[in-house]
């Protein structure tokens, strides 16, 4: 069974955020042409970004691209909601935060936003919180002083998330049925990186899901990198993914 009967769903390809985790503008634009019409969003983060600049996220959203910005801001309030200001000037679909930076800067970030993108007509983007990182396990925890569960620390982060009205996290799939019971709203996403086809491998990951576990488990947005773009056959890896993301929809 679906974990939220009714929720409108957009297609399986859609849901599909490519990770344009490269190192130029070339790769990145090469990237982009040759997926655009197979997938629903890309994803720049920090090393494209830092190559590329913020002048290639304007390039692809003016191109017409949906765009999932990475940085994940974590600093003062002030600055992180500026930065999320600036963002939404560059026309991004969504951007995230860190909900370790805590509740006050999470709200100041979404109301300073809000009101930004209202007084300056802009599409307000998606404002999500990164929880506990996929590449993380306990023992990473615990060196920097939390002593919860990862799925524990996770559920701590989704609450603070809602509470300070943002629209949605990015955690593992692991984490998603719950963190669905704790939003109880069909609006708040859970966005899923960590995606390893059946027949892939983890790389740096260590809470990995394939792509129809993740989508029976509840997540919204899957966010695949290497599977797809280490990929020959870009084209093949992407509608074997959306095959197994249909399969399990199916079951459904």
């Amino acid at each position: 069974m679906p974990p939220l009967l009714g929720r409108n769903y957009p297609s399986a390809k859609e849901r599909i955020i490519v990770a344009l985790d490269v190192d130029s503008e070339r790769n990145a634009r090469s990237l982009i042409d040759e997926l655009s019409d197979s997938v629903g969003a890309f994803k720049i983060g920090l090393q494209l970004f830092t190559s590329a600049g913020p002048a290639f996220v304007r390039w692809a959203t003016d191109a017409g691209h949906r765009i999932f910005l990475d940085l994940k801001f974590h600093d003062i309030p002030n600055t992180v909601a500026m930065a999320g200001v600036e963002a939404a000037r560059l026309g991004v679909w969504m951007f995230n935060v860190h909900a370790l930076g805590g509740g006050e800067m999470m709200k100041r970030t979404v109301s300073t936003v809000s009101e930004a993108c209202e007084r300056e007509n802009l599409s307000k983007p998606k404002i999500i919180a990164v929880t506990i990182l996929t590449s993380s396990n306990a023992n990473e925890l615990h060196e920097v002083g939390i002593e919860q569960s990862v799925n524990d620390e996770v559920l701590i982060l989704a609450r603070l998330a809602i509470n300070s009205g943002l629209d949605g996290v990015v955690a593992s799939a692991h984490e998603a049925s719950r963190i669905r019971q704790l939003a109880n709203s069909k609006d708040f996403l859970v966005v899923t990186p960590g995606i390893r086809p059946a027949s892939g491998t983890n790389d740096d990951q260590k809470r990995v899901m394939t792509p129809s576990d993740a989508v029976s488990s509840g997540s919204d947005y899957l966010v695949i990198g290497r599977p797809i773009t280490g990929a020959d056959d870009k084209g093949d890896a992407v509608r074997a993914i959306v095959a197994e993301m249909e399969s399990a929809s199916n079951k459904g």
